[in-house]
C-alpha cells in the first residue's frame, strides 16, 4: 500500500476528531479577527443622539456617504443678519467689565452689509459642535459648546443629507432628514464596536506640491477601510475595499492599485481612477484639511492609522479669537478680533489655495498672517509650518478688514486688510 492510501485511510478512519479540529480553528480564526476588529481605536469617530419627530436613536453617525470622523468639516453658509447694530444697541450703556459677560453668540456675521457682498462660508469640524438645532429643510442652528448659536442657511449637501447611524441596539438606521429634530453630539463610548472599518491613513505625494502624511478623503467621499475602490481591468469590473490597498499610483488614463497581499492591478474608466476624481482630501493633524486635485495627484501608499483622530473630548470649548493687529502706519491693536468681519471663534476657519490645492485650516492652528500683496498673504502655523496662500477672501484683497475689541465695553477698532502689516494671534 503506498503512503497516499495509507493517508486517505487514516484521514477516514479518523474523520470525526479531525473535523472537530478543524471547525475549532476556523471559530479561534473568526474569533481573532472579530478580535482584530475591535482593536480600531473609537475615539475619532462621530456619535451623537438624533431626536426625530417619533423616536431617539443613538450610536456611530455617518453624515450621507461621507463625513465619519469627529475630525470632518460640517459647511454651510453664514445667514446675512446684522448682529452689530443688535450688538452696539444692547451694550451702549452697558458697564460690561469681562469679555465672558458679552454675549458673542450674536457675532455670527458682522457688518455683513456695510461690506462686501460676498457670502460667508461657514466650517468648522464636528469635535466643536454640541448641537444641531431648529433643522428645516435648508436652514439650521449650530450650537457650540460654549452655548454660543450660529443661523445657517444652505451651501452645502450636509444640510439635506440622510444621517446614517448604527443606534448601539437596533442597528443600521437610515434617517431622512425632514423627519429630524434635533441633533446632538456626546463622546464615542470607549467600548463601541466600529461600523465601516479603521480611517484610510497614508502618505499622498504630489507633482510639484509636497507630500502629505494623514488621514485620507478619496474622491472626497471615501473615508473609511470598508469603503471601495472602483475601476475596471480589462476584463472585470472591481470594488477593491480600501482596507485591502496598499499603494494607488496614477499611469495615463488610470492607476496602478497594489494590494496588501502583493496582487496589483492597472484600474480605469471610473472617476475613482482617472480625471473625473474630485480630489484626494487630507487631514493633516495641527494643519487642516488639504484639497489635492487630480491633476496634483501622483501617488498614495496607505498604512494602519495610528489612531482614529482625536476624540470629542478633545476638542475645547470655544473662548474667541484674541491678539495683535499691526497696522502699516505703525499702530498696534490688541484685544478680541473678529477676523474678515465674520471669524469669531478660533475653531472657524482660514480657507486659502496654494495655486489650486485648497487649505481648510481651523483658526485655532495660525499663530500669524502677513499680507504680501493684494493676492496672498504668508500664513504661519503653530506647528511652524509657513504658507503662502492667495485665492479667497479670507488671504487677499477682498477682505472685510478686522475688527479689534481692545475693552469689552467699547466699540471696536475697525482696520481695513489694505492697512495690515501683520496680525499675531494669541
Amino acid at each position: 500500500m503506498d503512503s497516499g492510501n495509507r493517508i486517505l485511510l487514516l484521514v477516514m478512519k479518523y474523520k470525526k476528531p479531525l473535523l472537530i479540529v478543524l471547525g475549532n480553528i476556523v471559530a479561534i480564526f473568526i474569533v481573532f479577527n472579530e478580535v482584530q476588529a475591535q482593536n480600531i481605536d473609537p475615539s475619532g469617530y462621530i456619535y451623537g443622539r438624533v431626536v426625530t419627530f417619533d423616536n431617539e436613536y443613538q450610536g456611530q453617525i455617518r453624515w450621507g456617504k461621507e463625513e465619519a470622523f469627529w475630525n470632518d468639516y460640517f459647511n454651510s453658509v453664514k445667514t446675512e443678519d446684522d448682529y452689530y447694530n443688535s450688538y452696539s444697541q444692547r451694550n451702549k450703556n452697558s458697564n460690561t467689565t469681562s469679555w465672558e459677560d458679552i454675549d458673542w453668540s450674536d457675532f455670527g456675521s458682522i457688518w455683513e452689509d456695510k461690506f462686501s457682498n460676498t457670502s460667508h462660508i461657514f466650517s468648522c469640524q464636528f469635535g466643536d459642535i454640541k448641537s444641531i438645532q431648529d433643522i428645516g429643510r435648508s436652514r439650521l442652528s449650530v450650537v457650540y459648546k460654549n452655548g454660543a448659536r450660529q443661523v445657517l442657511e444652505g451651501g452645502s449637501n450636509d444640510i439635506g443629507a440622510t444621517i446614517n447611524l448604527t443606534d448601539d441596539e437596533l442597528g443600521a438606521i437610515s434617517i431622512k432628514w425632514d423627519r429630524i429634530e434635533r441633533i446632538d453630539f456626546l463622546p464615542t463610548p470607549k467600548n463601541l464596536r466600529v461600523n465601516g472599518g479603521a480611517p484610510i491613513f497614508g502618505t499622498v505625494e504630489t507633482f510639484r506640491k509636497g507630500t502629505f502624511i494623514g488621514f485620507i478623503q478619496w474622491d472626497h467621499d471615501e473615508r473609511l477601510g470598508e469603503d471601495v475602490l472602483d475601476g475596471d481591468t480589462r476584463n472585470e469590473d472591481l470594488s477593491i475595499p480600501f482596507k485591502s490597498i496598499r499603494s494607488i499610483v496614477k499611469r495615463g488614463d488610470g492607476c496602478e492599485v497594489g494590494l496588501n497581499s502583493g496582487r496589483e492591478f492597472y484600474l480605469t474608466n471610473s472617476n475613482d481612477v482617472d480625471s473625473g476624481n474630485d480630489g484626494i482630501i487630507v487631514t493633516v493633524p495641527g494643519v487642516g484639511k488639504i484639497d489635492i486635485p487630480w491633476k496634483y495627484f501622483k501617488s498614495a501608499t496607505l498604512e494602519e492609522a495610528p489612531n482614529s483622530g482625536q476624540g470629542y473630548n478633545d476638542y475645547e470649548s470655544p473662548k474667541g479669537i484674541f491678539g495683535t493687529v499691526y497696522s502699516i502706519d505703525g499702530r498696534e491693536y490688541s484685544g478680541k478680533l473678529i477676523y474678515d468681519i465674520d471669524e469669531t471663534w478660533e475653531l472657524e476657519t482660514l480657507d486659502g489655495n496654494d495655486d489650486d490645492v485648497e487649505y481648510k485650516i481651523a483658526m485655532r492652528h495660525v499663530k500669524s498672517i502677513i499680507p504680501k500683496n493684494y493676492a496672498y498673504s504668508m500664513v504661519q502655523l503653530r506647528n511652524g509650518d509657513n504658507l503662502l496662500l492667495g485665492g479667497t477672501q479670507d488671504v487677499s484683497d477682498s477682505h472685510d478688514g478686522i475688527l479689534i475689541f481692545e475693552t469689552p465695553n467699547q466699540d471696536p477698532v475697525h482696520v481695513p486688510w489694505k492697512k495690515v502689516a501683520e496680525v499675531v494671534f494669541d
